[in-house]
């Protein structure tokens, strides 16, 4: 069904801008990913409206055409978006923007967002657009009590830099006004259309949110190679879209384009709420072994990755996404991929994915992530990096040698991600879950050539890694709702502390090496301190402290277990096994349980 052309007649009056006097609002500092708090505390009176107005001031200080420029509006469908999006594209048509651009339905998943940005305005002269409002708060709970947010991405598709989210922030603590055009009409979200407003000086286009994001990943992969996968009779496959915004690419990709059963979809209607609290999940749309339970389940496991009885045989493959579709969880039959591995696995793999089939020029990983990423990468003769967490410092790497950092080095065609269930390339300037499970699909279709012998799974296929390269035993323990006061008094205690501790033996194991984490980035010579407590075990093992700055009520610490195994070694055994004396070393040291009287960490991955 075609796009609707509609004419908005509209008044001068529709167009006349009224400024709201307002007052700084506490608080307002973007994080890694944006600006989130509980959603009451964005419908609260100026709340949005100061950011977003700190965000455009900010956009046109630095430079930005936002007079007559394109600009995105879209999220992924929790309880305010709607609300949210009529709000900005009336602040937007009074900073004089020409044109706003939104996915039907509010609906864009981070990684379509970013496709957008980079892709919609090609034979377009003059449209591209100077940047995107996301809405989304990630996994975070959905729903009226729950949590909202809101992200400013770039003309390069990627978040705005630490230089533009500071000057947001200052912005905020100095605002004494906003402007919006009250007099315009609400826009209908519902479907594609284009509505022309203010004589012609303000359009808004209403567009299927899907076809960017997959226009651009059917450039990057075979899908028919993948369709013959889904060709097999012995290849089952289920996807959880967890109630996010992954629901309306998931149909459009697996049912309609590689022919998979609409019943192999679980939770694939976007709700506000993603499901609520009497969903299986609770309405926490993440993608780990914790809350995505009824795909873990359905792929033969527990909430520890433990096997556990089905009555039926679980599929060959499964996966999930979170609420803005920007992570991904690989599983396959009785077996759970950790993102670390998911992702050493992809970039050993890639030639297989026409994207990256001359090659990789580079890869990366945030520091918390296992190393395994860097056995494949030495092995393939190619520069990887170590970055921070937050997908912003990929970025620069990934953009390094165009028009923004000329006469750098060129990373690209380049694949990174990040342990806590990121992964993406090149293509686009977010994680994407779709790619890495698109990613994995290419991988077993090419494992599977002959439709005649055994399907090998994703179990299969690591196996095969691990025994190639060596295991990474890995796992996370993240202490939720801690009270932040005392979680930064642990973590500056243990940086304190690690001088005198390097070269100790604690519980058999001695220190090599401790330190506080600082990223030094090779394209624009910034500096980002403090980004994690890091301590390095003579053997190689590790732990690592992060506050995380992605949840709204209290602090979440972050606990990162890892030890490696060589190829001749017992690569069988149960990683939370494994670690576990390494958890008992890192509680010792950080006296986790002194500071936040918590015993028990409240997810596991």
């Amino acid at each position: 069904m075609g796009a609707r052309e509609s004419k908005v007649s509209s008044s001068a009056q529709s167009m006349e801008v009224t400024t709201v006097p307002t007052s700084p609002i506490a608080g307002q500092k973007p994080g890694t990913s944006g600006l989130r708090q509980k959603t009451k505390t964005f419908m609260s009176e100026h709340y949005l409206e100061n950011f977003v107005q700190s965000t455009l001031d900010a956009l046109v200080a630095e430079g930005v055409p936002v007079k007559g420029g394109t600009l995105v509006i879209s999220g992924d469908g929790r309880y305010h978006n709607k609300t949210a999006i009529q709000i900005i594209i009336k602040m937007a048509a009074a900073a004089g923007v020409g044109r706003v651009w939104c996915g039907d339905h509010g609906l864009l998943s981070t990684p379509a967002m970013s496709a957008v940005i980079r892709t919609r305005s090609r034979g377009l002269a003059g449209m591209a657009p100077f940047g995107g409002f996301i809405l989304s708060a990630s996994h975070n709970p959905g729903g009226i009590d729950e949590d909202f947010g809101i992200k400013y991405n770039c003309e390069n598709g990627g978040p705005a830099p630490e230089k533009v989210t500071n000057l947001i922030y200052t912005n905020t603590t100095t605002i004494k006004e906003y402007k919006l055009c009250c007099g315009l009409p609400e826009i209908d979200l519902s479907a594609p259309g284009s509505y022309t407003l203010g004589g012609g000086a303000f359009r808004v286009d209403v567009f299927d949110c899907v076809e960017d994001h997959m226009g651009l990943l059917q450039q990057v992969f075979d899908f028919g190679a993948i369709k013959a996968l889904f060709a097999r009779e012995d290849f089952s496959f289920v996807y959880d879209g967890m109630h996010g915004v992954q629901g309306p690419y998931a149909k459009k990709i697996f049912v309609d384009e590689f022919g998979a059963p609409a019943s192999s979809l679980m939770n694939c209607e976007p709700k506000e709420d993603f499901g609520g609290p009497a969903s299986a999940s609770h309405g926490h749309a993440d993608p780990n072994l914790t809350h995505a339970v009824e795909l873990v389940a359905r792929m033969g496991l527990n909430k520890e990755g433990r096997e556990i009885e089905t009555t039926s045989e679980p599929p060959v493959f499964g996966a999930a996404a979170d609420g803005d579709a920007d992570r991904n969880m690989i599983m396959g039959s009785r077996f759970f991929c950790s993102p670390s591995d998911s992702l050493a696995v992809i970039v050993a793999n890639a030639s297989c994915i026409p994207y990256f089939a001359a090659g990789l020029k580079g890869c990366a990983r945030s520091m918390p992530t296992s190393c395994a990423l860097d056995r494949v990468a030495e092995q393939l003769g190619i520069p990887y990096f170590e970055v921070p967490t937050g997908w912003k410092f990929f970025g620069n790497l990934m953009d390094s040698g165009t028009d923004a950092f000329p006469g750098k080095p060129v990373y690209t065609p380049f694949i990174c991600g990040e342990e806590s269930f990121g992964t993406g390339g090149d293509h686009v300037r977010e994680k994407d879950g779709m790619f890495a499970v698109l990613a994995w699909l290419q991988i077993l279709a090419a494992e599977n050539p002959d439709p005649a012998k055994p399907i090998v799974g994703v179990g299969d296929v690591t196996k095969k890694h691990w025994e190639k390269y060596g295991r990474n035993y890995y796992a996370r323990y993240d202490y939720e709702g801690v009270d932040k006061p005392a979680a930064e008094k642990m973590m500056a205690a243990m940086v304190e502390a690690q001088p005198a501790l390097i070269g100790t033996t604690v519980d058999g194991m001695k220190i090599a090496k401790a330190d506080m984490f600082e990223y030094h980035d090779p394209v624009d010579g910034s500096v980002s301190k403090n980004q994690g407590v890091r301590f390095i075990f003579e053997s190689g093992s590790r732990f690592v402290f992060r506050l995380s700055g992605t949840g709204v009520a209290g602090a979440t610490i972050r606990m990162y277990l890892e030890e490696y195994a060589a190829p001749d070694a017992d690569l069988t055994k149960h990683a939370f096994d494994v670690v576990k004396p390494i958890a008992d070393i890192a509680l010792k040291i950080s006296k986790l349980t002194e500071y936040t009287g918590r015993t028990e960490p409240s997810v596991v991955t």
